[in-house]
């Protein structure tokens, strides 16, 4: 059956809803996890705001197209950010895992958005300007993340050769 761009973007809408709880979980397991990075907790605490304020976004989009999120998707999806975070957290290298792993979601979340900004005027629905703030806080979440990864593995370093 051949989907319109209007199904398509309402189905992109409702996974980027999810993702967005995914990150938000993750996020809020994180910052639980970071006092020894106050910097990257404190850049975390900012981005956990944005991702609440994206989710929001997302809804006024989805109620634009009479669509509602999948609730089994968000369920879902806030299920795997908690275990993805759980499943760092044994790690003694937590921080380095979690930098890691935030900076390829990050740009998962920039391609998520770059997609629905090209579909949402394919589907007649005046969105692009909610999803481009989205996707400006992701590119900026993301060059900070970039930006840091030196500061942080050498933070992570300095901490382990001093309880050594």
């Amino acid at each position: 059956m051949p989907h319109t761009a209007r199904d398509l973007f309402v189905t992109g809408l409702r996974n980027a809803h999810a993702m967005e709880r995914q990150a938000e979980e993750l996020m809020e397991r994180q910052i639980e996890r970071t006092d020894d990075y106050p910097e990257v907790q404190a850049r975390l605490r900012r981005h956990l705001e944005e991702t609440r304020s994206q989710i929001g976004r997302l809804d006024r989009c989805l109620e634009a197209c009479d669509a509602s999120a999948s609730t089994l998707k968000d369920v879902t999806m806030a299920f795997m950010g908690n275990m993805a975070a759980v499943g760092h957290m044994p790690a003694g290298d937590e921080i380095l895992k979690n930098t890691f792993a935030n900076n390829a979601f990050e740009h998962y979340e920039i391609a998520a958005y770059k997609s629905l900004i090209a579909l949402a005027d394919r589907a007649g629905v005046d969105a692009a300007s909610l999803l481009s703030q989205s996707l400006k806080e992701e590119e900026e979440m993301a060059a900070w993340i970039d930006a840091h990864v030196k500061d942080v593995t050498l933070a992570y370093l300095a901490r382990e050769a001093a309880a050594a």
